[in-house]
């Protein structure tokens, strides 16, 4: 049998660059488009690379020429804007086209979990979520209307080595090293869905070039959720150290910071499980590896070996010190 032809629409990401290297171990014959501007997660050997910038149509015609793909991922489509191009590039010379969309798209905050593929889209709470609710709804039209060969993925909280989960990322982690309070948003008893990207990659390769998942929807997410405290915790224990955490509503949080209100308010201050059996029916080797205790881990490893990774951000810093002094003045 001929290798499956993937093309993947960017692919140094968190998620994406993880796939790459497990559809190439798979089997498939990769071929990545992006701009050969990130060299934070190199792609393998045997990966064809096409330098081209989505956001430049012209670009990746030039780059594509004639050539046809049996499925294309994309990932760096935001808006239905993104997605009217791809029609435009990829309609009709690909034979599964790949659509990450997002986990954050569902009903937020959840009426009942665990959340399903079946559960109502809306999230008031973020633009990010409501560009990718209209890009789905763009590409279903797309596949009843002209047979639009979409599958539609959604990734919850997927994170590498190079990924610190929580809302103040290095940051988080320096307050925890030096022994500064650290903020938790909520009560930190809020159950919240962390997938390792290697995990994620096995379930997204495994619907790559099959037939059965086009004009369908999959959330591949781990079947893990801990508390935010564990999670910070489980960053503690990484370093070695015992986590001081402060509690603080996400309303406040998003008040004193808020860049981070859309991400706390349209996302993480609400628990979120979800059902993967739809996605295992497909690709039963799917299963979480590894537990977030274990990932901790390998993220502190990775930012300890070298000090240029280890940046605070000291606006960022002063605010979550104001935010302690105020919940432990008035808690």
């Amino acid at each position: 049998m001929a290798a499956t032809r993937t093309l993947f629409i960017g692919g140094t990401g968190v998620i994406s660059s993880a796939c790459v290297a497990e559809a190439l171990a798979a089997g498939h014959d990769v071929t990545v488009v992006n701009r050969g501007s990130s060299a934070s997660r190199p792609l393998p050997e045997g990966v064809e690379v096409l330098h081209a910038d989505i956001r430049d149509p012209e670009s990746v015609h030039a780059a594509l020429g004639e050539r046809s793909f049996d499925v294309a991922a994309e990932f760096l489509a935001f808006t239905p804007e993104h997605i009217r191009t791809d029609f435009d590039l990829f309609e009709g010379r690909v034979g599964q086209f790949v659509f990450i969309s997002s986990a954050s798209a569902y009903q937020t905050p959840p009426s009942r979990l665990p959340v399903t593929e079946s559960t109502p889209l809306r999230n008031p709470f973020w633009q990010y979520s409501r560009d990718k609710i209209a890009c789905e709804d763009l590409l279903v039209e797309a596949y009843r209307e002209r047979a639009f060969p979409v599958t539609i993925v959604r990734p919850s909280h997927t994170y590498d080595r190079r990924m610190i989960p929580t809302m103040g990322h290095w940051t988080d982690v320096e307050r925890v090293r030096r022994g500064a309070p650290v903020v938790v948003h909520g009560d930190g008893t809020s159950r919240w869905t962390i997938t390792h990207s290697t995990d994620f990659a096995v379930a997204f390769t495994g619907l790559l070039g099959l037939p059965e998942a086009v004009g369908d929807t999959f959330h591949i997410t781990g079947d893990e959720a801990p508390t935010w405290d564990c999670i910070y915790s489980d960053l503690a224990e990484a370093l070695g150290v015992e986590a001081d955490l402060v509690h603080v509503a996400s309303e406040s949080i998003a008040a004193v910071v808020p860049d981070l209100g859309p991400g706390l308010l349209g996302d993480k201050a609400h628990s979120m499980q979800f059902d993967n059996s739809k996605v295992r029916a497909l690709v039963p080797a799917f299963q979480q590896r590894v537990p977030f205790a274990r990932g901790a881990g390998e993220i502190v490893e990775w930012y300890l070996a070298d000090t240029a990774r280890q940046r605070v951000d000291p606006d960022l810093d002063a605010a979550f010190d104001r935010l302690v002094d105020h919940a432990r003045a008035f808690g």
